[in-house]
């Protein structure tokens, strides 16, 4: 898993260039079948979005969440635009995240009647907590002057189908309100990401902004009025969103590598209570019945840190040799070791700050390695230092 990047998904793109105007540094990542990404980082963040467009409709939604999966180990998959409101519980412009997904186009037709059998697929939990927190925070929305009152955080069902739907009488109105009436907005890609991201383990939360009532009065006027609002309401909500969830993930790394020092610590304390006999100790140095024992890098300036980083590299090839690291997170590692090793040999306090955030994109994604994330740690230290 790449710890600092979420893959942010919209169908339309109104609600693609929503996001990207929250982006900072977009590159353009091109997947071997030809399907294009924009890879920048939240502004004023250190949280990286790699943004996709999937079109609209569940199965092109799916298709493209699962590429975006393999391609780049999430942290998590966000589906992020506009959706009809089924109920005056949200309004227009109101942010809906969804509890769970249902596809309600699932069912029998029988004599008597269409009967439903829908699939359901439920928000992870940990990404539930996280948006509930976000919508008790409520600060994440941006200042519009002249757009009236703020927009609030929804929570709850989301139904997913394969049409526009713009009824409130119509047969399939009547019943999707009937067997779904605790779906507080309707649209046509949440259950292709929901599938995608159960098949891969990947966890996925679905942000739609009220766009319309799905009630007959959408019209073209209506939607170049509401579109744009509702698709940045949903981008300012999803992109805050992926901000805590990074900073979750840099806070569970920052724990294990406190973890491994303690274990590390333990494992250097050398106590002699061997009497009568002869004892050999290998140390740093040894000062009357003290043994001091020095394994952590010290860089005390930028020469030093750029030969600890150098240092660090082999660390990185070993671990790959020994199968301890796969090859993707390999070359990443490397390459923002590169840049962190390039930053540092500038001796400038511009280039220790680009230092230090390289060595923490390094940090995410060597999380899962305690060994690894413990000989980095003093260096993002020194790093910070120079600045």
């Amino acid at each position: 898993m790449t710890k600092d990047l979420v893959v942010i998904l919209t169908a339309l793109n109104l609600e693609y260039q929503a996001v990207r105007r929250k982006l900072a540094g977009a590159q353009v990542h091109r997947h071997e079948r030809g399907t294009l990404f924009e890879v920048g980082t939240v502004q004023g963040t250190s949280c990286r979005v790699a943004l996709g467009l999937t079109n609209k409709g569940n199965h092109s939604a799916a298709v493209i969440a699962e590429r975006a999966i393999q391609e780049f180990s999430p942290v998590a998959v966000l589906f992020v635009g506009v959706a009809g409101a089924l109920w005056d519980t949200a309004r227009l412009g109101d942010v809906v995240m969804a509890t769970h997904v249902y596809a309600y186009h699932g069912g029998t037709s029988e004599d008597d009647g269409l009967k439903s059998r829908p699939r359901v697929w439920e928000t992870a939990h940990g990404i539930s907590q996280l948006g509930l927190y976000l919508a008790r925070m409520n600060d994440w929305a941006e200042d519009s002057p002249g757009q009236g009152r703020a927009p609030q955080v929804r929570f709850g069902a989301i139904a997913a189908g394969e049409i526009v739907q713009n009824s409130t009488i119509s047969a399939e109105a009547r019943w999707i309100r009937q067997h779904y009436n605790d779906a507080l907005a309707i649209e046509m890609e949440a259950a292709g990401v929901a599938q995608a991201g159960h098949l891969s383990g990947a966890p996925v939360a679905i942000v739609r902004g009220i766009s319309d009532r799905a009630d007959g009065t959408k019209t073209s006027a209506k939607d170049r009025n509401w579109q744009p609002r509702a698709a940045a309401n949903a981008a300012a909500f999803a992109t805050r969103l992926a901000v805590e969830l990074v900073g979750e993930q840099e806070q569970i790394a920052m724990s294990q590598a406190d973890k491994a020092r303690a274990a590390d610590k333990l494992e250097k304390h050398v106590a002699n209570t061997a009497y009568n006999s002869t004892v050999g100790i290998m140390a740093g140095t040894v000062e009357q019945s003290s043994v001091h024992l020095d394994a952590s890098p010290k860089a005390t300036g930028p020469t030093d840190l750029v030969a600890e980083l150098d240092g660090f590299g082999e660390h990185l090839n070993r671990h790959r040799a020994e199968g301890a690291l796969d090859d993707d997170t390999h070359r990443e590692a490397l390459a923002e070791l590169g840049v962190a090793r390039r930053a540092a040999a500038e001796k400038t306090p511009e280039s220790a700050k680009r230092t230090t955030m390289a060595l923490k994109r390094l940090r995410g994604l060597i999380g899962d390695s305690p060994e690894l994330t413990a000989r980095l740690a003093p260096l993002v230290v020194a790093a910070g230092s120079l600045s």
